[in-house]
């Protein structure tokens, strides 16, 4: 939910565009504003979809990953700041304590929630290669404010879902909304593959966009619930490789429709075996024991410890978990709650990384990538929708391999300033007329270094920082509300992005999202807390210090 466009961003994205930057300058304000809906630019790295007069699509996502625990880490005392403003009390949290080797494993559960996350990026990506092919087939292939409803249902249904799955969580169990999540997934992929008419197209996107929206917030929730300490942060950064795993394979799937026009009805149905697959899979996956706790549900707790840790850890897990925080003193916290005195602070931090993470420009350079590929000579599409993508894998890869060695904030703030300097380097190239000779070459290096440095941090951080920083009992709702914010702002951005490029120009607008990453910068260094090392529980005893 992140500038979110869905195409190879801080997620993955893969960004199909046929018309060349001149022609997408020229377009009047009236065709941009007649196409509302389809000059979409999502999340991480986006999927675009170009169609003729206004109807490029920019579609991305930005991957949301998660990472947070159930711990083995040495007994310790942390003095942190008490509130996510930098400023507080300082006390003595007591750590959760695990030492030992453990005769658990978490792995093969990770694996099945980032089922979830493969689904995500699918679902963002398959229309891009096939909007082309099923508009022929529904016979819209001149109407593209209906290839645009066939795009941005499923950003619409992603915010509805996005808000809702929290509460969900919450009510239900992590397990059990996976396998009410897989219902619109799966229902919402049968319907585009067998749709014979816009209508079900529509609705079969609008469902699987709830599906994904649900999805977005309870798969980096489930993964930072029942992940150890020491790895939290790599399983979260799974999270995100999953997510690009995802759109890579919609790519993919869409070889074949040059030799087979109907293959698009398949690309959207074998989204229908991962959900199945992912409901099969959570009945045999154990339950968040932070919410079996949370709900007085120890023995059921007891027994998910055994399966995750081993036998071994189940007395001071069980312990640890039922003293830390406040969850099983205290109600399930409300919606309400989450705007109060008492968390409104580390709930604005949350929202702030999305809302920055939207506007630093993930959306105008996945847009803009084919284009800028072309001035520099490289004209095939796929050529460049692959450069982007595997410079958005490598990000996250090397994002995985640091985030438990240099921390989630320096991460964060490596990686915006990093997109500053890019963004600079890409305003630069098209407008200074003593680099005009190196203009396409610079064009690409800047574009590439931005993805990169997105990938590293902005990309994969956020959806991995929220639910370390949330206690228990808003952390559900807290992570659905920002990753709610994620999605509304990039249906916003990817609304009115290209009347402001056409008013402003290309070059003033990356210019301007460098400021943005510069203030970014500034907000992240005064307002964020480290979260390395430690357990959820101490995380919360930190911040909850000052509430």
């Amino acid at each position: 939910m992140q500038s979110s466009t869905f195409t190879v961003k801080g997620n993955a994205a893969f960004a199909f565009q046929r018309r060349t930057f001149s022609n997408l300058l020229n377009r009047s304000a009236t065709t941009t504003t007649t196409t509302v809906s389809s000059s979409f630019a999502p999340l991480h790295l986006h999927c675009c979809a170009s169609k003729a007069m206004g109807a490029k699509l920019a579609r991305g996502e930005n991957g949301i990953q998660t990472v947070m625990n159930l711990s083995s880490v040495k007994a310790r005392s942390i003095r942190a700041q008490a509130s996510s403003g930098g400023v507080g009390d300082e006390e003595e949290a007591v750590p959760l304590r695990s030492e030992g080797n453990s005769s658990g494993t978490v792995l093969p559960f990770v694996a099945v929630a980032c089922l979830g996350a493969i689904l995500f990026g699918y679902h963002l990506g398959v229309v891009n290669g096939a909007l082309e092919y099923l508009a022929k087939d529904l016979g819209i292939a001149d109407n593209t404010v209906l290839q645009g409803w066939i795009v941005s249902a499923l950003l619409a249904g992603a915010t509805v879902g996005s808000f809702t799955g929290g509460a969900l969580a919450d009510k239900f169990g992590r397990t059990r909304t996976f396998q009410l999540d897989a219902i619109p997934l799966a229902i919402g992929a049968f319907l585009c593959a067998t749709a014979q008419s816009v209508q079900t197209m529509i609705v079969g996107r609008l469902l699987a966009g709830i599906g994904i929206g649900i999805s977005s917030a309870i798969v980096p929730l489930y993964i930072s619930e029942i992940s150890p300490t020491e790895i939290r942060g790599a399983l979260g950064s799974v999270n995100q490789l999953f997510i690009c795993i995802g759109i890579l394979a919609a790519l993919i799937a869409g070889l074949p429709l040059a030799a087979n026009p109907l293959w698009w009805r398949t690309m959207f149905g074998v989204a229908v075996i991962p959900s199945v697959l992912l409901a099969i899979g959570m009945g045999f996956s154990p339950e968040s024991p932070r919410w079996l706790v949370q709900q007085g549900k120890v023995s059921e707790a007891e027994k998910a410890i055994k399966t995750l840790y081993g036998k071994e850890k189940v007395v001071e897990l069980v312990r640890d978990l039922s003293t830390s925080g406040k969850g099983s003193s205290e109600p399930e916290a409300g919606w309400f709650d989450l705007f109060s005195s008492r968390y409104w602070k580390v709930v604005s931090v949350g929202a702030a990384l999305f809302l920055f993470q939207q506007l630093a420009g993930i959306n105008a350079v996945v847009y803009y990538s084919t284009s800028v590929f072309r001035s520099a000579g490289i004209q095939s599409d796929v050529a460049a929708s692959a450069l982007v993508g595997a410079s958005n894998v490598f990000g996250t890869a090397v994002a995985s391999s640091l985030m438990d060695k240099m921390g989630r904030k320096s991460l964060l703030l490596t990686s915006f300033g990093g997109m500053a300097l890019s963004m600079l380097l890409l305003s630069l190239s098209f407008t200074w007329k003593a680099l005009a000779a190196y203009s396409g070459t610079l064009a690409v290096v800047g574009t590439v270094l931005y993805v990169l440095s997105f990938s590293l941090g902005a990309g994969p951080v956020p959806a991995l920082l929220l639910p370390e920083i949330f206690a228990s009992r808003i952390r559900a709702k807290a992570v659905a509300l920002s990753l709610g914010m994620h999605w509304i702002s990039n249906f916003v951005i990817g609304l009115y992005f290209l009347s402001v490029v056409t008013k402003f120009g290309i070059s003033s607008v990356y210019l301007g999202f460098a400021g943005v990453c510069v203030l970014a910068v500034i907000y992240i260094a005064g307002n964020v807390v480290e979260t390395k090392g430690r357990s959820l529980e101490e995380i919360e005893l930190a911040l909850n210090s000052g509430a």
